[in-house]
């Protein structure tokens, strides 16, 4: 096999391979009529050596998965049941993707690539194992937009047309078919614990827990006693900080499951997501959320619940008292986030943590008052354009804003005519010339739109959690 030509550094880890008894199962990548590169991202590839692949490389190794050198021998299909929509259901499993390759990335991080629409597993059930093209661009868009939001995401790496025609029920058909490519720091999920729980497998359990904390080290209760307390506290960390990065992206991810709840606190798995249109805690994103279980408002305590079945899971190791005591930190661990998010994306140093939450309700209050969404709400404060209107919602704004240190603002984005955002409409109006022109300088523009609002942004907020490198 040809060496990878090397533009940053390439430093295959395979360390998943030491739990492949019992964590997957070996598979085989669907034969695809075709393989056509619709999108390769650079910026993520470089972060682990691959930026400087062929296109003829790159439709070898993310199109017909052929393994990348001294990596996995071949793809592996994880096992993990779940909660979906607090229905506890044990088949489950990568039924259309795999885990193909692990490496270090720039900053010492074990990362995975991992796939979306390679074919049927052991896992597909009555699936098809595939993935639309239209879903593929859908998650190119979302992770773009939760990166430059400051959201700790899986970044999407590839996709590749595969000259399928799918039949779909909630899109035109038929339609057509793509293989994704996402890069994560890992794919280990609460789910994955509640298989080993349920099915009593404590041994795998411990060392399960003993793979997290060498491969996502963080820096919370590093004395613990034991390792599954030291290992719950650092995701009890991670999801109260992706719960608070959700809230203050106005992002509703549509089917929070705990099979789809990454213990790295690593937003992934974009479905049928949504942006807030303007401030509505009720708002939902998945059609088939009839409840309401997952709207925009319920989304911290979503995620609060799924830590408590990772918490019932790992009681096979240690007892319930410092586990409770853990999840109990998960409130307040959110309104620190929330904080700290919320005043990075206003633009001002934070003062405390009272002052915060103040100033967060006062901006709450404009956004009802006025019916504004927040992408429009922070990019007119950025750009010295609110608070809006003469009301006494903005006469409180104001007051609460006075004391506050402003954080730069001179990136030319905030002088733009209007925010970047991501409502359906748009995206919908990015889809129609690849479904009727194939024309895909839409999407081109939007990526490099919202990669220059990142730019804007600035530094992005440390994920807490995670140890400090």
């Amino acid at each position: 096999m040809p060496a990878l030509p090397q533009d940053a550094i390439y430093r295959p880890s395979p360390r998943i391979m030491a739990l492949a008894d019992w964590i997957g199962d070996p598979v085989q990548a669907a034969d695809f009529p075709e393989t056509r590169l619709r999108w390769r991202n650079d910026r993520a590839a470089h972060d682990i050596g691959l930026a400087s692949l062929s296109d003829e490389d790159w439709l070898r190794h993310f199109g017909r998965f052929e393994p990348l050198p001294d990596n996995m021998p071949g793809p592996m299909a994880l096992r993990y049941h779940g909660h979906q929509f607090r229905t506890y259901n044990p088949d489950l499993g990568d039924g259309r993707g795999f885990t193909f390759a692990q490496m270090l990335d720039a900053n010492d991080r074990l990362m995975d690539l991992g796939t979306k629409g390679s074919g049927q597993t052991p896992w597909s059930r009555a699936g098809d194992g595939r993935l639309t093209l239209k879903g593929a661009m859908r998650e190119i868009l979302a992770t773009e937009m939760l990166e430059a939001l400051g959201v700790n995401t899986s970044r999407t790496l590839s996709v590749i047309e595969t000259g399928e025609s799918l039949y779909r029920g909630d899109e035109p058909s038929p339609t057509r078919s793509a293989v994704l490519v996402r890069l994560s720091h890992g794919h280990i999920r609460i789910g994955t614990f509640q298989r080993l729980g349920a099915l009593q497998l404590e041994d795998e359990m411990a060392q399960l827990v003993a793979y997290c904390l060498a491969n996502f080290p963080g820096a919370a209760f590093a004395d613990a006693p034991h390792p599954a307390v030291r290992f719950f506290n650092q995701v009890v960390e991670r999801m109260a900080d992706m719960a608070a990065s959700y809230m203050v992206a106005g992002f509703v991810h549509g089917v929070l499951n705990s099979d789809n709840m990454n213990v790295t606190g690593e937003s992934f798995d974009y479905g049928p997501w949504r942006w807030l249109p303007k401030w509505e805690p009720g708002f939902t994103a998945a059609y088939f959320d009839h409840s309401g279980l997952y709207a925009y408002g319920r989304q911290p305590e979503a995620i609060h619940w799924n830590c408590g079945q990772l918490a019932v899971a790992l009681r096979s190791l240690v007892e319930a008292a410092p586990l409770i005591e853990a999840l109990n930190r998960y409130p307040e661990l959110y309104s620190q986030a929330m904080t700290r998010r919320w005043l990075w994306r206003l633009g001002v140093e934070p003062r405390g943590l009272d002052e915060d939450t103040a100033l967060i309700g006062a901006c709450e209050n404009v956004m009802v008052a006025q019916g504004t969404g927040p992408d429009a709400f922070f990019f007119a404060h950025r750009g010295g354009r609110g608070p809006f209107a003469d009301t006494a919602e903005s006469a409180e704004l104001r007051d609460a804003l006075a004391p506050y240190t402003a954080l730069d603002s001179s990136h030319p984005y905030w002088s733009d005519a209007a925010p970047q955002s991501m409502l359906i409409d748009e995206v919908e109006a990015i889809w129609q010339p690849i479904a009727e022109r194939d024309d895909w300088s839409a999407l081109n523009a939007k990526v490099a739109a919202l990669r220059r609002m990142g730019e804007a942004m600035g530094r992005r907020p440390t994920p807490m959690g995670h140890a400090i490198r």
